[in-house]
């Protein structure tokens, strides 16, 4: 299995905007009509790599213990689908269904989302404050396929609260690990 880390976009980075269309809604949307009024998170997962496999449970509990008017969250697909097809938007609204995914699962065919936010890894965690300001980049949490640690999504609630808080979030943030993204030749 691959390892590839995140590329730790510079802190402060503004969100860039896209549209893309949903494979659970059927609608196209953008990063503000996501958004959160305290914080927006952006994750990048696809459907077939073992690391997302290992968090995903995790990640709809992040969807539903979070009050979605104030924590927008969305999932993107930015993989090849020629050269991976279970990442195919079908199979992503197949998986979005059965684990119940509470925010919309996009898919990025142009890969552009993914070029504008230098995702590198499935998954990778993007979390931006109420002005649009990437804040925190990184791990879900320290768990790794096959680690035996917990996941627990730790350090992606540590930011989150911080920001519902009104605190600071902690610059001293780990990259994420995963699968690279499948980018098309």
């Amino acid at each position: 299995m691959a390892r590839t880390e995140s590329s730790m976009l510079p802190l402060g980075t503004p969100a860039p905007d896209f549209k893309l269309p949903d494979t659970i809604s059927g609608e196209t949307l953008s990063f503000e009509e996501i958004a959160g009024s305290h914080a927006t998170l952006v994750m990048f997962i696809c459907n077939h790599c073992p690391f997302v496999k290992h968090v995903l449970d995790e990640l709809v509990r992040l969807g539903n213990d979070y009050d979605r008017d104030r924590v927008g969250m969305v999932a993107i697909s930015s993989n090849d689908v020629t050269g991976y097809p279970q990442d195919r938007p079908e199979r992503m609204t197949e998986l979005a269904r059965s684990k119940h995914f509470p925010f919309p699962y996009l898919f990025d065919q142009s890969q552009n989302v993914a070029r504008a936010f230098n995702a590198a890894c499935t998954p990778d965690f993007y979390i931006f404050d109420a002005d649009r300001r990437l804040v925190y980049r990184g791990q879900l949490d320290d768990s790794r396929p096959g680690n035996d640690k917990p996941v627990t999504g730790k350090d992606v609630r540590t930011a989150l609260d911080a920001l519902l808080a009104g605190q600071p979030v902690a610059e001293e943030q780990k990259p994420s690990i995963g699968c690279n993204i499948k980018w098309r030749e």
